[in-house]
This record gives C-alpha cells, sequence and structure tokens, in this order.
C-alpha cells in the first residue's frame, strides 16, 4: 500500500515537471502534452508520453525533448525531493492518439 503511495506521488511529480519542462523550453511550433508516465521497478527509468499537435509535428518534437533529456534531469534534481533520479525517456503516447481517432470516427 505504501508503495502504491510512493509510486503513484513520483508519477504525478515527474509528468508535473516535465510538462513545467515542455512550457518553459517548447518552441511553441507545436503543442507537446505530457499525457502519461510509466515508471520502471524501483524507479530506474521512466518512459514519459507526450501527444503532439499538429500530428505532423510528432517526430520533430519527439527529437527536441530527446535533446533535452540531460537538462531535464538537471531540472528534476533542482525542483524535486526525489533521491534518486531515473534514466528518462520520451515517447509518442499512441494509445492517446488512438483514442482521439476513435471518438472523432464516432461523431460522425
Amino acid at each position: 500500500m505504501a508503495s502504491e503511495f510512493r509510486t503513484q506521488k513520483v508519477e504525478e511529480t515527474l509528468m508535473h515537471l516535465a510538462a513545467e519542462f515542455l512550457q518553459r523550453e517548447s518552441n511553441r511550433i507545436s503543442l507537446i502534452t505530457v499525457t502519461g508516465i510509466k515508471l520502471a521497478d524501483r524507479y530506474t527509468k521512466a518512459v514519459i508520453l507526450l501527444s503532439v499537435l499538429p500530428d505532423h509535428k510528432a517526430p520533430e518534437a519527439l527529437d527536441f525533448v530527446r535533446r533535452k533529456r540531460s537538462e531535464f534531469k538537471e531540472y528534476i534534481k533542482k525542483h524535486s525531493k526525489l533521491q534518486r533520479l531515473p534514466l528518462v525517456d520520451f515517447e509518442i503516447d499512441y494509445g492517446e492518439k488512438n483514442r482521439q481517432r476513435i471518438e472523432e470516427i464516432s461523431n460522425q
């Protein structure tokens, strides 16, 4: 029970920090939204899931956030009390994209 609570708190912290960081660092050409996080056991790795609008800018946005990984890690150090920092990666949230597409089709 306590570990579930801790996992949830770490996920919330990382999602919030990622959203803040991307808002500050983004070039505003595309809208990058943090939609979720996958956290490995013992917090060794975190994959931050993103949604990008417009869709055709997703590869560029993914390249951008991956270039900023080391800066993001420093941002986490400065703005959180996490003792162990996970290795961070970013991925496009295809589950969210699929959900949006299904919603779009069902509204036609």
